[in-house]
């Protein structure tokens, strides 16, 4: 089963959000790489899957305010992390993720 049959299979529950870091720079314009320890964090995200949404008092789904292929900025701390294939991803809340980028 290929990585992306396996990650098919992860379907966050409710508010929950599978979201894969953006991996920091590993090389400068120039062509010098850059050490591990020098890369900074890079804070944002792709998100990769969401579930249905959190329940309101009657019972009903209330919709995300992100979708799959969504670029979000993430916090600095939190997220549940999770390995699918050898890949890292985090789940979080949709309330935790700080913001959408939008794409022009």
């Amino acid at each position: 089963m290929s990585a992306a049959n396996k990650l098919k299979n992860v379907v966050p529950l409710l508010d929950r959000v599978l979201v894969q870091r953006i991996k920091a720079q590993q090389q400068t314009a120039s062509g010098l790489f850059i050490p591990e320890k020098a890369q900074e964090a890079v804070n944002e995200g792709v998100v990769v899957a969401v579930g249905k949404g959190a329940l309101n008092k009657d019972g009903k789904h209330i919709p995300l305010q992100v979708e799959a292929g969504d670029r979000v900025i993430l916090p600095s701390f939190g997220g549940s992390p999770v390995k699918v294939s050898g890949e890292e991803y985090l789940l979080y809340r949709d309330s935790e993720l700080l913001a959408k980028v939008l794409e022009n």
